[in-house]
C-alpha cells in the first residue's frame, strides 16, 4: 500500500507550485529545516481529508486497527486529549453518569465538565513499597456498578504513567455485563499487543474504547495518537461528530506522516524489535540487581509495562527530585518525571544500546555514593547540590503493605458536581488557610497531570501536607500560585456562592 510520506515526498519534489496554505509555500522560512516545510501541505488534491477520509488516510486508519486488533481506528493529531474528550462525549449522554479511575489524566475530566456529568471514582489501590498508585482492581469494578447501577460508562486508566498494568479482559466482561461500554486510556501503551512477550492491548482484550499516544511509546512526533472502536456499544457517527469538534480542521500532515511511518516501522519490523527492547531491558535490570539502596519496580507477571523503569529512593536519605537532578546534571541524562520518592525513566524500542549503558553506569556510580553516605544524609544535600535541608522520601508506611488509597491523597468528595463547581465564584487565599474549603481550580503535579484536587473537593491535611512535600521537593504543582511576599496561595469557592445547586 501507498504511504503517506512517499506521497509527500513525491509532491514535494514535484513541478506543482502550491497556491494554497499553509503560508510558507514549502520553502524553507527563518530557522525551520526545509525538508519539514516541503512536506508540510494542507488537504488538496489527492491527499484526503481526515475528517472524511476515502483515500490514503483512509487507508491508513483500516491498517492501524488491523495492526492493533480494533474494528475501526482514527488517526489524532491533537494528541491523546482529543481522543478521550470525543471518547467520553459519545460513549454516554450530557448528564449521564460515568464510573471513572481517580488517576485520570485531567483531559478525562475536562470531557466530565464539557458533557456535565456526574462522576463517581474508582481509587486505585496502592503500593507502599514504592508510593505509587497501582491498578483498578476488577471487584473494585463490580462492586461500583451493583452498588450504582444508573452508571452509564466506566473509564479506567492502563497502563498507568508508573507502567502498572490492569485486568483489562476481566473488567472488561464485568462492564458488558451491564450492556455498557468501557473506556481505556491506554495512551502510555501504544506498544503493547504489538511483540512477542508484552501484555496484549486494550483492543484485543474486548474495550470499546481505546486511546494510544503514538509518540508516548512508538517512534512518532509529538501530539500524535490513536484512538479505536469496537462492538455495538457505541454510535460511531457521534464518535465521528465529536472528533470534528475536537479536532483541529487544519490536521499537519507532518503528524499524520509520523504516525503512519511509526506504524510501517513496527508493522515491518516489530518483531526483531521488541524483542531486542525486551532482551536490553532485562539484561540492563540484572546488572543493576546488585545495587544495594536503589531499587526497581520489577513485578512484571503481565502487571508491569518494561518501557517504565520506575527507581525508587525511599530510605536513601535523598528525594526523587534529588536522583532526579543527580542524573541530569552530573550524568546528562534527562528522565521523564520526578515524584517525591522515585524517579520515572522511559525506554523504548528506538533506544540504542548506548542508551541502556549510560543509564546502568549512572544507577550503579550513584548506588555506590549512596554506600559511602550511609547514616549521613538526611539533613544535608547530596554532592555537588549544596546544603539544603532534606525532605522525607515517601511517606509514612510500612513496606510491603498494600491499602485502600482513598483517605490518603485524594481531595474529599462532598456532593458538589465538577460541572456546577468550576463555573463557581473563586476567591484567592493562602494555601494554609485552604483547610476544609472546596476547590475553585483543579491542583495537580505536572508531569503526569493528574488531579490532587480536583474543583468541588475539600482540601484535607493529606492533601496539604503532599503539596507541602512537593514544592519543598521542588516538584511542579499547577494550580497553586506562588506570589512573592504572599507565599503559596490557591482557588477556593466563594462561601457566599457554595449555596449554589449542588446537583
Amino acid at each position: 500500500m501507498e504511504h503517506l510520506f512517499e506521497k509527500l515526498w513525491k509532491h514535494a519534489e514535484s513541478d506543482c507550485y502550491p497556491y494554497h496554505m499553509p503560508g510558507h509555500k514549502r520553502r524553507c522560512f527563518g530557522m525551520l529545516p526545509e525538508e519539514l516545510c516541503k512536506l508540510d501541505i494542507t488537504e488538496i488534491d489527492g491527499f484526503d481529508n481526515l475528517h472524511q477520509p476515502e483515500d490514503i488516510l483512509s487507508s491508513l486508519q483500516q491498517e492501524a486497527a488491523r495492526l492493533y486488533g480494533a474494528e475501526e481506528s482514527f488517526y489524532l493529531v491533537n494528541g491523546s486529549t482529543c481522543g478521550i474528550l470525543s471518547a467520553v462525549s459519545c460513549a454516554l449522554p450530557g448528564g449521564g453518569h460515568i464510573l471513572m479511575a481517580r488517576n485520570c489524566h485531567k483531559s478525562a475530566y475536562h470531557a466530565a465538565y464539557l458533557r456535565g456529568l456526574r462522576i463517581t471514582y474508582l481509587y486505585p489501590t496502592y503500593r507502599e513499597e514504592y508510593d505509587i498508585y497501582d491498578v483498578v482492581e476488577p471487584c473494585q469494578v463490580r462492586c461500583a456498578l451493583e452498588r450504582e447501577p444508573d452508571i452509564k460508562a466506566v473509564l479506567i486508566v492502563s497502563p498507568t504513567y508508573e507502567g502498572r498494568i490492569s485486568d483489562i479482559g476481566a473488567i472488561a466482561e464485568i462492564v458488558h455485563e451491564k450492556g455498557i461500554p468501557l473506556i481505556v486510556d491506554e495512551a502510555h501503551g501504544a506498544h503493547l499487543g504489538l511483540g512477542e512477550g508484552f501484555p496484549k492491548n486494550s483492543c484485543q482484550l474486548g474495550a470499546d474504547l481505546v486511546i494510544h499516544s503514538v509518540h508516548k511509546t512508538l517512534p512518532a512526533l509529538t501530539q500524535t495518537a490513536l484512538l479505536h472502536v469496537n462492538g455495538n456499544r457505541i454510535h460511531r457517527g457521534l464518535l465521528k461528530r465529536f472528533l470534528r469538534i475536537y479536532q483541529s480542521s487544519s490536521p499537519s500532515y507532518l503528524l499524520l506522516m509520523g504516525i503512519d511511518n511509526a506504524l510501517q516501522f513496527v508493522g515491518l519490523q516489530g518483531q526483531m524489535l521488541f524483542a531486542r527492547f525486551r532482551q536490553r531491558y532485562e539484561a540492563m535490570l540484572k546488572e543493576l540487581g546488585v545495587c544495594k539502596h536503589l531499587r526497581f519496580l520489577t513485578d512484571f507477571q503481565g502487571r508491569q509495562d518494561i518501557g517504565k523503569l520506575l527507581i525508587s529512593v525511599k530510605g536513601t536519605g535523598i528525594t526523587g527530585k534529588q536522583l532526579y537532578d543527580i542524573l541530569l546534571q552530573e550524568y546528562h541524562l534527562q528522565l521523564e518525571m520526578a515524584s517525591t520518592s522515585y524517579v520515572l525513566a522511559m525506554f523504548t524500542i528506538n533506544d540504542e544500546e548506548q542508551a541502556y549503558g549510560r543509564m546502568t553506569e549512572a544507577l550503579l556510580s550513584i548506588d555506590r555514593w549512596l554506600e559511602t553516605q550511609a547514616g549521613k544524609l538526611g539533613t544535608a544535600g547530596t554532592r555537588g547540590h549544596g546544603t539544603e535541608k532534606l525532605g522525607r522520601a515517601g511517606t509514612d508506611v510500612l513496606d510491603g503493605k498494600w491499602s485502600d488509597a482513598k483517605a490518603l491523597d485524594w481531595g474529599q468528595v462532598d456532593g458538589i458536581s465538577l460541572g456546577v463547581a468550576w463555573d463557581m465564584l473563586t476567591e484567592v487565599v493562602e494555601l494554609g488557610e485552604s483547610m476544609g474549603r472546596l476547590m475553585g481550580e483543579f491542583i495537580n503535579l505536572y508531569p503526569p497531570g493528574i488531579p490532587i484536587l480536583v474543583p468541588g473537593e475539600r482540601m484535607t491535611e493529606a492533601v496539604y501536607r503532599r503539596i507541602l512535600e512537593a514544592i519543598a521537593q521542588g516538584l511542579t504543582v499547577q494550580g497553586v500560585q506562588v506570589s512573592e511576599g504572599k507565599g503559596l496561595s490557591v482557588p477556593v469557592i466563594c462561601e457566599q456562592d457554595q449555596g449554589h445547586d449542588l446537583a
